[in-house]
């Protein structure tokens, strides 16, 4: 997932001392394998590796972001070699190349 975190609100919560307990609550609920924080395109942002078994569970992936801090939100699905390996390449070359 990659974050991008608008200047407003989050500049209140770092003002208000609330923003480390606000990341840490989304965290907590997320859990991810891996949490990156750093700048985005001039605001500030992260890079977060979830484990998404079920499409189905998007919303409460990204609507504590939406929600808490009017973050946007992008997904990048990836494989692990293993995925890759099962995803039948040969079969699709095969019928389609």
């Amino acid at each position: 997932m990659d974050v991008e975190f608008p200047h407003e609100p989050f500049n209140t919560f770092v003002k208000a001392g609330t923003a480390g307990e606000k990341i840490q609550a989304i965290m907590g609920e997320l859990k991810p394998e891996a949490a990156y924080f750093t700048e985005r395109d001039g605001v500030r942002g992260g890079i977060l590796v979830v484990d998404l078994a079920d499409p189905s569970k998007i919303p409460s992936i990204a609507e504590p972001l939406f929600l808490t801090s009017n973050a946007k939100v992008k997904f990048q699905v990836v494989m692990t070699p293993e995925d890759l390996g099962a995803a039948g390449l040969d079969e699709l070359g095969r019928k389609w190349g």
